[in-house]
């Protein structure tokens, strides 16, 4: 083997070992797609705020009676990376995060278990109208756009923000403005939100007389993370509570550039669902009895705390 494809060989080595640090959160954010390529070892918090949750009968009988029958919901979920779901031991673990406590939290409310499916993040809102699932979970953003075809039950408020790698000279400060991009390459995951933004946004540089910024769409937050560290991408957009979480652990090699746009996040269905007004009174059930604040103290998410659930809120202007 010559010298040069040994030093290629390292570089790629390298940049994978960075890959258990550095997973990015996904908004619908989802907040990047992802499952396995992006997973997590690190430990989940040991405390389990979702234990003491009980069956409330009233909320309860607001599930169609099939369902209540039944007792199980088949969920579609995007497993990722902390805080919102990722798997902290390997995938011969249960997964662990916010969105799967707050599922769980959920569940126990109605009386009802989780058939929980993992999914790529793309591939969860159209399979809610095929039937395949009955709701999805994966830090979905509510949009004006996906309003048409989804309906959503809100648990947060999360949204879009910017990371760099450390050491980055083309950002130091925080991105309240497309045009700061202009001239860099950007990456993100593939049916998000933030590809959404960039693709809308794109001609803004043109109009600053600037050279367009270039969108770099990943379906696995692996290949995301690889290419920044390799310098083959200059940021990243995601999800503020994952870049945020991201940058906060102390072997991180990104720094966190700020919030560019809130977004409220929530449990998909498909639009007409009749599971959407039985969720809503459960997530509010569990802000009633403090479980909720107990849950996001857990994932150091409480900024992002919402007062109150609600069915098909507008988006954020």
């Amino acid at each position: 083997m010559n010298r040069r494809a040994i030093r290629t060989r390292l570089r790629v080595a390298a940049g994978l070992t960075l890959l258990p640090v550095l997973a990015l959160t996904a908004c619908g954010s989802g907040d990047t797609p992802g499952a396995p390529a992006g997973a997590q070892a690190s430990p989940a918090p040991t405390d389990d705020p979702v234990a003491a949750v009980r069956r409330v009968g009233s909320v309860a009988a607001l599930l169609p009676a099939d369902v209540r029958k039944a007792g199980t919901l088949r969920v579609g979920s995007s497993v990722g990376f902390p805080p919102g779901a990722y798997y902290p031991n390997g995938q011969d673990k249960p997964p662990a995060g916010q969105d799967i406590d707050l599922a769980d939290a959920v569940a126990k409310v109605l009386g009802v278990k989780l058939n929980r499916q993992d999914a790529s993040f793309e591939t969860i809102l159209p399979a809610l109208g095929s039937g395949k699932y009955d709701v999805g979970t994966g830090n979905f953003g509510v949009t004006t756009e996906r309003l048409k075809t989804i309906d959503f039950v809100t648990y947060i408020n999360d949204g879009q923000g910017f990371a760099v790698k450390k050491g980055n000279t083309e950002l130091k400060t925080k991105v309240t403005d497309l045009t700061q991009l202009c001239g860099l390459a950007i990456g993100t995951g593939a049916g998000t939100t933030f590809e959404a933004t960039l693709s809308a946004q794109k001609g803004l540089c043109a109009k600053a007389g600037k050279k367009p910024y270039d969108v770099k769409v990943y379906s696995e937050n692996g290949a995301l993370l690889t290419a920044l560290q390799q310098g083959r991408i200059d940021v990243v957009m995601s999800t503020i509570n994952g870049l945020r979480y991201q940058a906060a652990q102390p072997a991180a090699q990104t720094a966190f550039l700020g919030e560019y746009h809130r977004l409220d996040v929530g449990f998909a269905f498909t639009k007409g669902s009749p599971l959407t007004k039985a969720f809503q009174a459960a997530v509010n059930e569990l802000i009633k009895d403090g479980t909720y604040a107990r849950i996001l103290r857990k994932w150091g998410t409480t900024a992002s705390a919402i007062d109150a659930s609600r069915i098909n809120p507008p988006e954020h202007t």
